[in-house]
């Protein structure tokens, strides 16, 4: 139907069909499907003056909406401090995130609350879309192949026992900016595989010592026993100082390592790189030794609470290949510390403790002192790296003080 014949005869139709019964619109509707083809449903409408020409375009159509905006507030409140989670993981980690939300801002009211906890995940990002920004970098790869051990470190061709916690991935993240001459400062992250808990610690120019002293104060800090750890093949890992502690102990720790140039072996560790490294100190060059302290001060009191009990991840579950198409199926999003307190390998006392850290933070309080201490150090990094007149900043809500964009 031409805009011309609908100006035309859509006005008469919907007078002959507003002034019907049920069986004359019907047979109205089979009349106009017929002539147009035109679906049923597409019919009623236009014979409704719901759609086409005759209707309103400010008038919203449908039924009225169920989420307003005070719950979008909410959400978009939540959504911010908790590290920009998807709509998945932002449902599942509403119940927890929610009564210190209240605690900073007001208790909700009844309806509101449950409205806020009933949103579907899929509505989540619906909701939050409009409000959304993304933007990304790509950065350089700092790993240099370490060949002396390769003969005595094995490469892992096994999936290991991932049904319980303890064996941990290693990587490193270079904070060079541009360019890998000269120093600056790297970070080490460990991933527990089945549980998803995540430590980070700052060194100084990846050298033996310091990836050795890093790795035994994340080892004092895990929640369980270290039962394996793999790598990739940069000289950082593969080097005597860090064969010698994993292995001379009264029960050796499992020291394997990747496929050379094969990142998906070691893929656990490689996605926190982005969640847990770049998220937070971005793709800047940090080149001030004095800095490293600064960073490990954060990661430990800050970063890693934040990450291991407030913010939920789902693990792959499995994967089906029908021709082209791969359909992956994850599991609940649960966060590192719910998994550790589901498992059976995990002693009563240190799921106590575990219930007892959680129930001590707030992760608004977290995120508060991390803009802190996040702020003071790319303000250091950046005017010890650059001209001053080179720093662009961005406003942040509720001050004054420019904050130098990452």
């Amino acid at each position: 139907m031409s805009r011309k014949i609908a100006e035309e005869v859509l006005p008469r139709l919907r007078q002959r069909y507003a002034g019907r019964g049920r069986e004359g619109r019907s047979r109205l509707i089979d009349e106009v499907c017929e002539q147009w083809g035109y679906s049923r449903k597409h019919a009623i409408k236009l014979l409704g003056g719901q759609t086409g020409w005759g209707g309103d375009p400010a008038v919203r159509k449908g039924r009225p909406p169920i989420y307003d905006e005070a719950i979008t507030a909410v959400l978009w409140a939540i959504w911010k401090v908790a590290e920009q989670p998807c709509g998945s993981r932002l449902k599942a980690l509403l119940p927890i995130w929610l009564p210190h939300y209240e605690e900073e801002n007001g208790r909700l009211e009844p309806e509101l609350r449950r409205k806020v906890l009933a949103v579907s995940a899929s509505q989540i990002d619906r909701l939050l879309a409009p409000r959304k920004v993304r933007a990304g970098h790509r950065g350089r790869c700092g790993t240099k192949p370490g060949g002396l051990l390769k003969t005595q470190i094995p490469i892992r061709t096994d999936n290991w026992d991932i049904t319980r916690p303890g064996f941990l991935e290693a990587d490193t993240v270079a904070h060079c900016g541009g360019s890998l001459e000269g120093d600056f400062v790297w970070s080490v992250t460990y991933c527990d595989i089945y549980s998803g808990w995540t430590c980070n610690r700052a060194v100084w120019n990846k050298g033996a010592h310091g990836i050795v002293e890093a790795t035994r104060e994340v080892e004092g800090s895990l929640p369980f026993d270290l039962l394996g750890f793999d790598t990739d093949n940069g000289s950082e890992f593969l080097n005597w100082h860090l064969v010698r502690y994993l292995q001379q102990r009264p029960k050796a720790v499992g020291f394997t390592r990747s496929r050379p140039y094969k990142k998906n072996d070691n893929g656990h560790v490689e996605q926190k790189n982005w969640t847990h490294v770049r998220q937070l100190l971005g793709y800047d060059r940090l080149d001030d030794p004095e800095l490293v302290e600064a960073i490990n001060a954060l990661y430990r009191h800050c970063w890693e609470p934040l990450h291991n009990y407030f913010l939920p991840s789902a693990k792959l579950d499995g994967k089906t290949r029908d021709g082209a198409k791969v359909k992956r199926r994850h599991d609940k999003p649960r966060t590192p510390c719910d998994r550790l307190l589901d498992s059976e390998e995990i002693t009563a006392a240190n799921k106590r403790k575990l219930r007892a850290v959680r129930a001590s933070l707030n992760p608004f309080e977290l995120h508060r002192t991390l803009e802190t201490g996040l702020r003071a150090i790319l303000h250091r990094a950046l005017h010890s790296s650059r001209p001053t007149d080179s720093l662009h900043y961005a406003p942040d809500a509720g001050t004054t003080d420019p904050i130098p964009v990452s």
